[in-house]
């Protein structure tokens, strides 16, 4: 197999342990140096000293964790770093060491068998993290709501059957009277906004519960959480708002597509960044978001394929995709309708998905707005194949009808 980098590294990163084994082939003749490093600073220092004093073009290491970062950073400008996914690196099973691991990584990068994960620059690598921190802190939120409904349905407070959501503005005047030790129901319903549906006899009935010291305590706390993590949020959003500054035309881009808002735009500029280069085509992004089935094919026999796992992307854009199929006279919306009575709802919603990704592809790469195809977009390219559809179904309900074209 032929050699395409005769003097490159191979690195087993871990918490607190780096080992290294170089690889230098000379004609046929293969020589390997080996060494182990701590992760501090000063220990990377000398790694990289160490490998530039054995003439190292290229590094490979695997993404496990957060612990390459460190030594990816160190070694920035000094050689050509390659970040392989751990999956795809396996070495052969059997007699396993950090040693083995290392020159197997090395081998690998000599022969060019290591496929680069993609490392987005600096800036949004920034942004990723802030946006990723956010939905965090928005899902700890949800998780701490629904700790303070524990707590409501304990007492018999029936408040999330007649109010959308019990932290709103009506829902927290009325919970702070309870832990203010209001018992009258019928005025505590009173507080609630004019705009809430529910009549004020529904949420008298709703608080006519058994409120009890322990539970004024536990919904005080709960409530004094849910406001701190308003408050990192509202903090985070002012934080991303400044990094995404020069990507601000990106996002207006994005934006003019359906189901896409300001924060999902930022959520999807962190995760793929604004040079589409790094990906070949549009649907190697998609593969890469796990939005595209997976192959699986032995003995002729084609098996059932699932999408990849993928934590942050694949996520946004499925929520996107819901939002965007809301709008009826769309492009969007008529394609997931056309796929929901074959397949069923959630592949249909990963196919949507998959198409809304596409377009943004194109949509950064070409530096364009959003073009809405139209919900007769499919009519339109398939008209005969559709009524022929048509005349079939009609015919199994009993019908019998004649196609003629409109003068």
């Amino acid at each position: 197999m032929e050699v395409l980098y005769p003097h490159c590294a191979g690195l087993d990163v871990h918490k607190d342990l780096v080992v290294a084994c170089v690889r230098i082939a000379e004609g046929r003749e293969v020589r390997r140096f080996d060494d182990r490093f701590g992760t501090s600073t000063r220990e990377l220092l000398r790694l990289l000293d160490w490998l530039l004093s054995l003439e190292v073009t290229h590094v490979a290491m695997e993404s496990t964790g957060v612990y390459w970062k460190p030594v990816w950073h160190v070694l920035a400008g000094s050689f050509e770093r390659v970040l392989g996914n751990a999956k795809e690196m396996r070495n052969v099973p059997g007699r396993k060491t950090d040693q083995s691991d290392a020159s197997w990584i090395a081998d690998l990068l000599a022969h060019g068998l290591i496929r680069p994960s993609f490392v987005p620059p600096e800036p949004i690598q920034a942004l990723r993290d802030l946006t990723r921190t956010r939905t965090q802190l928005m899902h700890e939120r949800g998780r701490q709501v629904q700790r303070l409904q524990k707590v409501l349905e304990d007492a018999n407070i029936k408040l999330a059957s007649v109010l959308s959501d019990i932290t709103g503005v009506s829902g927290r005047k009325m919970l702070r009277a309870l832990v203010r030790g209001a018992s009258d129901a019928r005025m505590i319903a009173k507080l609630a906004d004019r705009r809430v549906k529910a009549a004020e006899e529904e949420l008298t009935h709703a608080l006519e519960g058994c409120v009890t010291d322990h539970h004024r305590f536990m919904i005080s706390l709960h409530l004094r959480h849910i406001d701190e993590l308003d408050e990192l949020v509202a903090s985070l959003e002012r934080r991303i708002e400044d990094e995404l500054a020069p990507f601000r035309r990106v996002v207006e881009h994005l934006i003019t597509m359906p189901g896409v808002k300001e924060d999902a735009a930022a959520a999807i500029v962190a995760e793929i960044g604004v040079d589409m280069s790094v990906f070949p085509t549009a649907d190697h992004l998609v593969s890469w978001a796990g939005l595209s089935p997976g192959l699986n094919e032995t003995g002729g026999r084609k098996k059932n394929a699932r999408t990849k796992r993928q934590r942050w992307l694949k996520a946004k854009m499925t929520q996107c995709a819901w939002a965007a199929v809301k709008k009826r006279d769309s492009y969007l919306c008529a394609r997931y309708n056309r796929i929901r009575t074959r397949r069923g709802k959630q592949k249909a919603i990963l196919a949507v998905a998959a198409t809304m990704l596409r377009a943004i592809y194109h949509m950064i790469e070409n530096d364009v707005d959003y073009q809405d195809p139209g919900p007769d977009y499919f009519d339109s390219q398939g008209g005969e194949r559709v009524a022929r559809r048509l005349q079939r179904r009609l015919e199994r309900l009993g019908y019998k009808v004649e196609l003629r074209k409109a003068a």
